[in-house]
């Protein structure tokens, strides 16, 4: 039996891509698609496969209980995201998260909410693999330089600053990272020169047309450096990550935080 999916924030660009996903495996099917961008119009036109008679709605808790889905996917914004999220559990729908720029106090109210509704959500700030990869690694890497910064590079139509894939990056090299003790005293002669600073580990967004999603982390130590990188040059990389995550998120209550608790 079938998946029942629904995408919100469908008419975006990476909402075209889930629905292109969803609409090509095997044990889905989409059954709706929630943009107010783009309501009225069949989301199958819009994300470039021809008509699939599923109207876009604009309302969100109306499309889920008109036709009750098993799985929604959120791509939406990060000023909207928590409300969403708050809309799908309450009905006591699966979710899963691709949206960043839920902040620490979301992320617990939400693995409240699915606790108390009996669902699991899967927030992941990343879903390509390569960049999972390139955080476990970068996590090991950390144990043994005494120096590290984050440089992370996107289109420059991303709204939030730094990126989740960043963050994340950040919070698994604190975990095992001994932070070295203050050297120089740097006198900065432009305010942010040397980006944002997250538990010593300093990050540097990059926002440029042309990219897609980048980031390399750079560790030094005597004598030596290490650059570990990952770049996705197309939003299909993120979408094995998406299928994955909607298969698997009912094997969970409450909310899983990155997507390597699926893979390892």
């Amino acid at each position: 039996m079938s998946l029942r999916v629904l995408v919100n924030g469908a008419g975006g660009r990476m909402g075209k891509e889930v629905v292109k996903a969803v609409c090509r495996a095997a044990d889905m099917e989409l059954v709706a698609a929630v943009d107010p961008a783009c309501a009225g119009q069949d989301i199958g036109v819009a994300a470039g496969l021809g008509e699939l008679g599923v109207v876009v709605d604009a309302d969100l808790a109306q499309a889920i209980q008109r036709v009750q889905p098993e799985r929604v996917v959120d791509f939406t914004m990060p000023s909207t995201v928590a409300a969403n999220a708050r809309t799908v559990l309450s009905a006591g729908v699966h979710l899963v998260i691709g949206t960043t720029g839920l902040l620490e106090q979301d992320l617990q109210k939400l693995d409240a909410l699915a606790r108390e509704q009996r669902v699991g959500v899967v927030h992941a700030p990343n879903f390509a693999l390569g960049a999972v990869l390139m955080m476990r690694f970068a996590r090991e890497a950390a144990r043994f330089f005494p120096g590290v910064e984050i440089i992370e590079l996107h289109h420059d139509k991303k709204r939030d600053a730094p990126s989740g894939t960043a963050i994340k990056t950040a919070e698994m090299i604190k975990e095992v990272w001994r932070k070295p003790e203050a050297g120089v005293v740097e006198e900065l002669k432009l305010a942010g020169a040397r980006g944002s600073d997250f538990a010593g580990v300093h990050i540097h967004s990059v926002r440029l047309p042309g990219l897609i999603a980048h980031q390399e982390v750079l560790f030094g130590g005597p004598g030596q450096t290490l650059t570990i990188r990952h770049d996705s040059m197309d939003r299909e990389s993120f979408m094995p990550g998406v299928l994955l995550a909607i298969r698997k998120v009912a094997d969970f209550q409450g909310l899983v935080y990155g997507l390597e608790h699926l893979l390892f």
